[in-house]
């Protein structure tokens, strides 16, 4: 005879956090089939700081020459001999520029490209949303190999 939990399929020896995550991660999922995302209004949300240990981890580049550009948040010539930090994206600017720009959002100023967060809640939001493009690119595919 099986247990409650059993019956559930509730796995009794997890403990509390990795419940609660699960759980979040199915009312994530919910609110993404539902577009209530949309509906809450969390697209205009503000995007959360950049996870600090990714900002750490960035390409570090010293200025060799010259006239080599400028940064775009602080609009200042690059100096000989200064350090930048350079984006995913291949985008660099002044280290304490970026530095303070990705502890209020997560994004590059000039291509929004997104850097990982802290925020589990923003990630899963994320995830849904690229998976729900992608959804939608598949049906449209099946459609136009049904129908063209």
């Amino acid at each position: 005879m099986v247990d409650y939990f059993e019956e559930r399929g509730i796995n009794a020896s997890e403990d509390a956090d990795t419940r609660r995550a699960r759980l979040e991660s199915h009312i994530m999922r919910l609110m993404a089939d539902f577009n209530l995302f949309e509906e809450l209004g969390m697209p205009n949300q503000l995007a959360p700081p950049a996870s600090k240990e990714v900002v750490n981890s960035l390409v570090e580049e010293k200025i060799a020459k010259s006239n080599s550009g400028k940064c775009d948040i602080c609009l200042k010539e690059y100096e000989i001999d200064e350090i930048t930090k350079v984006m995913p994206c291949k985008h660099k600017f002044h280290s304490e520029c970026i530095d303070a720009w990705l502890s209020k959002t997560n994004s590059c100023p000039l291509c929004r490209y997104e850097l990982p967060t802290d925020d589990k809640f923003y990630e899963d939001y994320r995830k849904e949303k690229k998976r729900a493009k992608e959804r939608d690119a598949d049906i449209a595919n099946l459609h136009n190999s049904m129908f063209s």
